[in-house]
């Protein structure tokens, strides 16, 4: 979710054929409201834990069973309250419960992007948004961001 802008939904139903299929062209094929899918490049970081992960994967109880790329204890697909409650029980673990959840991951994601100069209208397709609308929600600036902003302007003498 933080290196692709996937919802929790999203990556639960990712299944082994939506990884990437090549070392070149690194795509992550994301299922996304309304029956859309998109292709999101792939992250380094993401691109590493996505190549072990299926090693690891094929030693769990009935993964030879789904196509689902993240199982449960029994070997079926994880749940979005699962995957929530393991990433709730991560931040616990590292101090800052309040501070993370799924829909924080992709809002980092969002944000990030913006802040790195991306124009609205290709963060919008990363996160498989229709409307600009949407995708602006996520990127508000931040006090910050305006002081910043204004710190630019630039004055002809």
């Amino acid at each position: 979710m933080r290196f692709a802008g996937a919802r929790i939904a999203e990556a639960v139903g990712l299944d082994l054929g939506d990884l990437p299929a090549t070392q070149r062209r690194r795509r992550l094929r994301i299922r996304g409201n309304g029956r859309k899918h998109r292709a999101v490049p792939v992250h380094p970081e993401l691109a590493a834990a996505l190549e072990a992960w299926p090693s690891v994967r094929r030693t769990w109880p009935g993964a030879e069973a789904t196509t689902a790329v993240f199982l449960n204890r029994v070997g079926t697909r994880l749940s979005v309250r699962v995957a929530d409650e393991i990433i709730a029980g991560i931040a616990r673990a590292a101090g800052i419960e309040d501070a993370v959840t799924p829909h924080v991951l992709r809002h980092t994601f969002a944000t990030d992007l913006t802040r790195a100069g991306t124009d609205l209208v290709t963060v919008a397709e990363l996160l498989g948004h229709a409307s600009l609308d949407s995708t602006r929600i996520y990127t508000l600036p931040t006090k910050d961001d305006l002081d910043d902003a204004i710190a630019r302007l630039t004055v002809d003498r």
